[in-house]
This record gives C-alpha cells, structure tokens and sequence, in this order.
C-alpha cells in the first residue's frame, strides 16, 4: 500500500518544501519524492508510517479524522528561524487534494 505524505502548511520559511510538494511510501518502505527530503519530516512520520500503511484509522492513532492524517515536521521554527511543516498523509486510492 502505498502512502501520500502532502506539504499542506508551512509556518515560518522552509528550506526543503513548500505547499503542495509530495512525498510517496511505497510498499511500506521506499521513500519516492521529486524533490529532497527533510530528516526533520522523517522524524515526524516514522512513528505512524507502519499502522497507517496497514489500514489503521488516521482517528484511532489521534492523527485526524477518516481518511487523513496530519503531522508536523519538529523545527520550532520560532526559535530557529526556519519552518514548521504540517503534512497530510493518506493511503494510496483514497481522494485526496
């Protein structure tokens, strides 16, 4: 199953994304992007990869509600001058925008 991890909202500057970019999970472990990757976003969603791979509600893990899930990247970007950014995940075949 693949996921769909989309920049949705970025809070101060990024240097990595911006609204709209798109990062791909496929098979549950290779990470597909068009673009470069921030640790920073990795480390917010390797946490929940694995049970929103495998059909765990967005809901049940506190992420959302029905089929999207959101988490930030963990720069605060208020002391470092740089950006928060909030991603939307959904699995493969559910409609997103």
């Amino acid at each position: 199953m693949e996921l769909i991890i989309k920049v949705v909202e970025i809070k101060g500057k990024c240097p990595v994304y911006k609204v709209g970019d798109e990062i791909y999970l496929e098979e549950g472990y290779k990470l597909k992007s068009k673009g470069p990757i921030c640790m920073h976003s990795l480390a917010s969603i390797m946490p929940y990869y694995n049970a929103l791979s495998n059909g765990v509600s967005p809901e049940k893990l506190g992420l959302g509600k029905k089929d999207k899930a959101y988490v930030q990247c963990l720069d605060p970007c208020k002391y470092t001058g740089g950006g928060t950014v909030v991603f939307e995940i959904i699995r493969e075949g559910k409609e997103h925008q």
